[in-house]
C-alpha cells in the first residue's frame, strides 16, 4: 500500500497502526518514535519510508507463498526488506557505474541483519527476505530460513509459546547460536573455537547458495555487490564467499579484495565483483527533502534515492 515516502498525518499513522501485526517487532518502536517526535515538535512534518517499497514490483512468483490464496489477499506475502540500501545501491551504481545501471545485480546486504537483492535495470526482481525480517540468510541473531516443520515441533513437543519462538528466532539464533559466542563478525572471524569457526562456515555456504539463487532468478549475473556492516568491512568473508563462484564468472583480485577497493575482481573477470558502502539514513533524508519541497501529497512524488 506505500511504494512512495510518505507525509505522515493521522489517517496514515492510524492505517500504520493496522499493520502492526505484519511487523510485531518494529512497528510499534517505529510508531512510538513518531508519536515522541510530534509531542516534541508538534506542527514539524513527518516523512515515513518504507524498507519494503523498493520490492513491490515482484512478479507475482517471487511475491507469494504456495499457500491458499486468500492468505495472499490478507497480506501473507514476501515483502523483502533493506529496501532503502538496496535503493541507494542503485543509485550509487548509475553513478559510479553507469555501465551495470541496468545490468543484472545481486547485491548483497551483509551485517547483523542480512539478505540480498536480485535487481535489473535498477528494479528489485526478487529478495531473499520474505513474509518477515527472518527470512533468507542467517544473521546476528536472527535464524534466517528455517523449515515450517521445526517450528511445529517446537510448539507441539517443546510447549513453546510464540513469544518463546519469537525470543529464540529473532534474538538467540544465527552467528549468536551457532557459534555460542557473538552475533559480531568480526568476534568470531578473531575466535578458534570450532564453534566460531562452524558458525562462519554456515554465513558463508548460505550466503553463496543465495547468490546462486538470485542470478537465476535474474536468468544471468553481471555483478555481485557487497554492502553492509560485514560486505563492507571483513574481506575474509568476501573472499571465502566469491571462492567457489568461478563457475559464475566470478574471479577476485586478493590484493584489491584486502583494501577494500571499489571493484575487487580481476580485470579479465566475465563478472564485476565491487564494494560499495550503502547509506540508509540518506535515502530517507533526501525523500524527506524532496517531499517537503514537492509540497504535496508525497505519494505523487517520486524519491530519487542518490541525485
Amino acid at each position: 500500500e506505500y511504494t512512495q515516502p510518505t507525509l505522515l498525518d493521522d489517517a496514515v499513522i492510524a492505517e500504520l497502526e493496522r499493520l502492526t501485526p505484519f511487523a510485531p517487532l518494529h512497528q510499534p518502536h517505529n510508531l512510538a518514535g513518531i508519536r515522541a517526535a510530534r509531542h516534541a515538535f508538534p506542527g514539524v512534518p513527518q516523512v515515513a519510508c518504507f524498507d519494503t517499497a523498493f520490492h513491490r514490483h515482484h512478479p507475482w512468483v517471487n511475491d507469494t507463498f504456495a499457500l491458499p490464496r486468500t492468505l495472499y489477499d490478507e497480506g501473507v506475502r514476501r515483502y523483502g526488506f533493506h529496501g532503502l540500501s538496496y535503493d541507494y545501491i542503485s543509485g550509487a551504481l548509475a553513478q559510479q557505474a553507469p555501465h551495470l545501471a541496468a545490468a543484472n545485480v545481486v547485491v548483497a546486504h551483509l551485517g547483523n541483519g542480512a539478505s540480498m537483492c536480485a535487481i535489473r535495470n535498477g528494479k528489485s526482481v526478487a529478495s531473499s527476505m520474505g513474509f518477515s525480517a527472518l527470512d533468507g540468510l542467517p544473521m546476528g541473531t536472527r535464524c534466517g530460513q528455517v523449515a515450517p516443520g521445526v517450528l511445529l515441533y517446537l510448539m507441539d513437543q517443546k510447549a513453546m509459546s510464540a513469544a518463546e519462538i519469537t525470543e529464540l528466532l529473532y534474538k538467540k539464533s544465527g552467528l549468536l547460536g551457532l557459534s555460542g559466542l557473538s552475533n559480531d563478525m568480526r568476534t568470531l572471524e578473531a575466535a578458534d573455537t570450532p564453534e566460531a569457526a562452524q558458525a562462519i562456515d554456515y554465513f558463508v555456504f548460505r550466503c553463496r547458495r543465495e547468490v546462486g539463487a538470485m542470478a537465476a532468478a535474474l536468468g544471468g549475473i553481471d555483478a555481485l555487490v557487497f554492502t553492509g556492516g560485514i560486505g563492507e568491512n571483513s574481506r575474509l568473508i568476501r573472499e571465502r564467499i566469491c571462492e567457489r563462484l568461478d563457475w559464475m564468472g566470478i574471479e577476485l583480485d586478493r590484493q584489491r579484495n584486502a583494501r577494500n577497493a571499489l571493484v575487487i575482481s580481476t580485470e579479465l573477470a566475465r563478472t564485476t565483483v565491487m564494494v560499495m558502502p550503502t547509506d540508509e539514513e540518506l535515502v530517507i533524508a533526501r525523500a524527506a527533502r524532496m517531499n517537503m519541497r514537492a509540497g504535496r501529497d508525497p505519494q505523487h512524488a517520486r524519491c530519487a534515492p542518490y541525485a
